[in-house]
Order: C-alpha cells, then structure tokens, then sequence
C-alpha cells in the first residue's frame, strides 16, 4: 500500500495541530524553520499515530513500542480516539518521556535495554500494534507535515529532517522537494543502509538516541528515500549539542537534541537549496538551557 498523505491530512486534521512555519535569518543566510516540537505531544509522530489508529477503526487496544516520542504519540493518540495503549520502552528511557507517556494515560512497561529488546517484548503482548515508522500509515501521517511546508512555503525547494527510523523523512520525500536526511554520525542506520543497497543492522551512540535510535531503518522508508534521491548527510554530537544550544541563544526555541540535527548540518554548510526548510521534530526533552 502506498502512503497517501493527503487522506491522512483529511484524517487527522480534527486532531493535531497545523505547526508553524518561520522564516528567519541566520549567520545573513534565510532560512525557514517548520516548528513541529509545537505539536500536541511535542513531536510530529502524534500525526502518524491518530492516521494509524483511525485507518485501523480505532482498535480496541493498542500496543507499541518506542524510546519516548512515539510512544507519547501513540498514548495521546488513543487517549483522543477513546481506547486503551500499552507502552514498551527500554529500561534507559529518557525519565522526562516516561513522565509523559504515562500521564497521557498508557500503562507502560520498561523492558529490554534497547529500543530493538523493546520492540520484541511488545510483540508478544495482546493488542493491534502501532509501528513506529514501518508502516504506510505511519509514513503517510508523518508527511502532512512536509505538505504543510509546502502549502505555506511553495518556494522551498529542500527540506532538512533528522532520521531515526525513516518515518518523517520518508514522509517528507513525498511532498515533491529535495529531501536531507540527516543523523548523528554514530546514529546512522539511514546513512549504512544507502551504503549498502539495503537496511542493515547500525550502532546506536549518540545524545540524540533516545529518539534516533533505530538501529535499523525501516524497509518501506528505505524504498522511498531510496526512490527519491535523497542526501545523507552525518553531524557530530559536538555540532548537533551546539545547533541546539543556537536555537535556544537566537530564537527562544528549546527543543531536543535530535530535533536540532538538521539545523546543525545547514549551519555547517551541509544543505544545498536555494530556499530551505529545517524541520525541528521535536521538544521532550528536561534539558534546561
């Protein structure tokens, strides 16, 4: 099944919220900056859930497994719909994320000590399970955000997005504009997964993990990304902290550290485009500036 952005769009409009879009000025260069860590949730993979959820009738209960952020999209999802979720997370997930999962009503289980060692206990459990990114549903939720972009800003020509499983990237690559992938350099399943012709099995080792931790992209996100010529690009730890910390000095955005690794590859000269669009995914982080 294709991902079809635009019925999700119809779908899930009563739901989420339309983020901004900015355009600002950096170093003398324009740039336009998609605020999505503004979404309800404080991340994009809210979209992806309520599409899922609704495509599937609402089921009765659901299960998922995720390092924080999809896992609150998935407990806000089904809190909104009316039925019930169970959350699987490592035992190392981020407390801030867990705080929230849980007050969004999910009952949540920690289990295993990586996202994959989650992912395998939650299949066991009973109900319909939401993928985090592997899924045409998914992909098709998390692209309403770049057909937004678009919408608003018809002169961007590429987008920017930070990779983890390939959901919002995959997503983003259907809008019809260049896409930059762009993940830490020890967080980069994406980037190995290109090299090699087809997703294979990544190290996971970055500040940024705990919502870029895949350890291996997503087959139909693979395909897309693939498809459509996109650019893999790699940021240091050191730049993605820094890019965060920019955010925050110039424009009052406090937002998570993967959400800040797209900026940090165009502030490094790492974009091409005439007219760019950083995607900032997302904010749940206890980080104060």
């Amino acid at each position: 099944m294709t991902p079809d952005v635009a019925t999700a769009a119809d779908r899930i409009r009563p739901h989420v919220r339309r983020t901004p879009l900015w355009r600002v000025e950096v170093d003398g260069r324009p740039l336009a900056l998609k605020l999505e860590h503004l979404q309800l949730t404080g991340s994009f993979k809210l979209r992806g859930a309520v599409n899922t959820l609704l495509a599937a009738d609402v089921p009765e209960r659901v299960v998922t497994a995720s390092g924080g952020n999809h896992g609150l999209g998935v407990a806000t999802a089904a809190r909104l719909l009316g039925t019930q979720a169970t959350v699987y997370v490592p035992v190392g997930a981020p407390e801030g994320k867990v705080r929230r999962i849980e007050a969004a009503g999910a009952k949540l289980i920690r289990a295993g000590a990586t996202y994959a060692e989650a992912v395998l206990a939650a299949r066991e459990a009973p109900g319909y399970y939401v993928e985090a990114y592997n899924d045409p549903s998914v992909v098709a939720g998390q692209g309403t955000v770049a057909a937004e972009i678009v919408a608003d800003a018809p002169d961007v020509d590429t987008i920017a997005v930070a990779v983890g499983g390939g959901g919002l990237a995959a997503g983003t690559a259907l809008a019809g504009r260049h896409v930059v992938a762009v993940e830490p350099e020890h967080c980069c399943c994406l980037h190995h997964a290109l090299e090699a012709g087809a997703p294979v099995d990544s190290t996971v080792d970055s500040v940024a993990a705990s919502a870029l931790g895949a350890s291996r992209v997503g087959e139909l996100p693979f395909d897309i990304l693939r498809a459509a010529a996109v650019s893999s690009v790699l940021v240091d730890d050191a730049e993605l902290l820094s890019a965060r910390d920019r955010l925050w000095e110039e424009f009052r955005l406090a937002v998570e550290p993967a959400a800040a690794v797209p900026f940090a590859a165009w502030l490094h000269g790492r974009v091409p485009g005439e007219s760019v669009c950083v995607i900032l995914c997302g904010a749940n982080t206890d980080w104060t500036p």
